[in-house]
């Protein structure tokens, strides 16, 4: 195409069309060149356009018998080895110096590939953004010292509108878990409505992973959902996960510009609890999406309105079914929960309900979309007793010096007003309990547990009776053990101790004879 060109316009000054300073400019070249390529042109034709290397095997050519002994040895000696590792021993031992790609290309055109393949590199592209505003929100956590390098390390959990790269909501959390971002979705449902879709990572809020075939790739399990995913299903949000922190690049670089710029609010503000945090966060958040926010290609909202029937805390919220025991009871996580007859059943036990236990801390079970209001049961009596009681002992563990009285702390109270214990208090009063009565026992020389078997009220005088009836064959074993009260075991035991004794009571006996006579 280069010399078609040349070739028209060298034509053009021949017709006069055009000088050859204009013809000069034209092709890129100087004045003199210019009249150079004309003058080559009127005495050879166009074929003094052409370059002059045409058909010339170029000065660097790799010479044939070059190339067949490569591609002989490659198929012969060096079978099997990668491509750079033949090129170095090329040079290393035959005295070939080439080049990689060199020697690459000539394996390549005989059809020998490498051993060793290499994944290409993926095609990476910019995503165009979202058209309307809710169509797509990421989510993410970011783990940072927001008070300062001398201040804890907490998260904050962030929301990104992909289409304007505003904040529709965001909050502090201790820690990155499913209550926050239950807490995360519900801001922003209250602020703008139901988002069409989430993106986010696969952290083990968002999403169970499983491993492929391979055991390399990780694949989400979507028919077991998280307490998070069922969420966002009741309430129609498409969940997206990335695969890589670039594909969800905007809240990676939003998390970014917080960590620079919240930070330095946080420290002008002398926030130092997380609540100072949300609340300099809140102000933050305004400034942030009027400095870096964007307007969409279209005006419209994509955010859906909440249903007026759809209870938005009886959605995000930790979901579990149960079985109802026979006394309408139902056990979750430690805690017994009192089911009432209602108008549509009387009893609700071996049916299957669901405990939601909400944001604020309550619990609520329900049955077919019902909802029943659930009692605590009462405290046990041995509960009652030890909180009436005030129990004060005498700690003294058997490894330790003798310590001052313990008192147990005091007891919790229940909304209701009534008195019960934790489990952790139950069992630490028990043990402290048990090792007290052990020391004592130590210290008085008494034996520690219940007695040994001969030591039993008259229990020498019916062992011999029932010695007596087994010897005579009246009796069994089992029936002589069940008599006696102990185990078949220990009655077996103490008759081999009994037949070792007789055995060593005659062998003395025999013993003292022979001496005597």
């Amino acid at each position: 195409m280069k010399e078609q060109t040349r070739l028209q316009v060298l034509n053009g000054v021949l017709e006069r069309q055009w000088t050859v300073k204009e013809a000069a400019e034209l092709l890129g070249v100087s004045e003199r060149h210019g009249w150079r390529l004309l003058r080559s042109y009127r005495r050879s034709g166009a074929a003094a356009i052409a370059h002059g290397n045409r058909n010339k095997p170029p000065p660097n050519l790799t010479a044939p018998e070059i190339r067949a002994q490569i591609i002989e040895l490659a198929r012969g000696r060096y079978l099997g080895f990668n491509h750079t590792y033949f090129t170095e021993l090329l040079a290393e031992r035959e005295c070939i110096s080439l080049s990689r790609s060199t020697v690459r290309r000539l394996l390549v055109s005989a059809g020998i590939s490498s051993p060793r393949h290499r994944h290409p590199p993926c095609h990476r592209c910019r995503r165009e953004r979202m058209p309307q505003q809710g169509m797509l929100i990421q989510i993410d956590g970011s783990h940072h010292r927001w008070l300062g390098e001398s201040g804890p390390e907490f998260t904050l959990l962030l929301a990104v509108d992909d289409a304007t790269g505003t904040v529709p909501y965001a909050l502090f959390r201790e820690q990155e878990d499913t209550e926050g971002y239950f807490r995360l979705m519900k801001g922003i449902i209250e602020r703008h409505g139901i988002p069409l879709a989430v993106y986010s990572d696969r952290y083990f809020v968002f999403c169970y992973s499983k491993s492929d075939e391979t055991g390399k790739t990780s694949i989400v399990d979507t028919g077991k959902p998280t307490q998070f995913g069922r969420a966002m299903r009741e309430l129609g949000v498409t969940q997206v996960f990335a695969r890589s922190p670039e594909a969800k690049g905007r809240i990676e670089r939003a998390n970014g510009t917080f960590q620079d710029r919240l930070v330095c609010e946080l420290r002008l503000a002398g926030a130092t609890t997380i609540e100072e945090a949300n609340r300099v966060l809140n102000e933050f958040l305004t400034r942030f999406n009027e400095r870096f926010g964007i307007p969409a290609s279209q005006p419209e909202l994509a955010y859906r309105s909440l249903a007026e029937q759809t209870d938005i805390d009886g959605v995000l919220c930790y979901k579990e079914i149960r079985k109802v025991a026979k006394d309408n009871t139902v056990q979750y996580h430690g805690k017994i929960l009192q089911i009432f007859p209602g108008p549509e059943r009387t009893s609700y036990a071996r049916a299957h309900v669901e405990v939601q236990e909400r944001l604020d801390g309550h619990l609520v079970i329900c049955y077919r979309g019902k909802i029943l209001t659930p009692f605590e049961v009462p405290s046990l009596a041995l509960q009652l007793r030890t909180q009436a009681n005030a129990v004060t002992f005498q700690v003294t563990p058997w490894y330790t010096e003798p310590a001052e009285p313990e008192i147990i702390k005091e007891p919790l109270k229940a909304p209701a007003g009534k008195i019960w214990w934790e489990d952790s208090d139950l069992r630490r009063l028990h043990r402290e309990m048990v090792k007290a009565g052990m020391q004592r026992a130590r210290e008085s020389g008494k034996r520690i547990g219940r007695p040994r078997v001969f030591e039993r009220p008259q229990f020498s005088e019916h062992f011999e009776t029932t010695m007596n009836r087994l010897d005579l064959g009246t009796l069994s074993r089992r029936q002589a053990a069940k008599e006696l009260g102990i185990g078949y075991a220990t009655l077996k035991r103490l008759l081999d101790n009994k037949s070792e004794q007789s055995e060593l009571a005659a062998t003395i006996e025999k013993t003292y004879a022979e001496v005597i006579h």
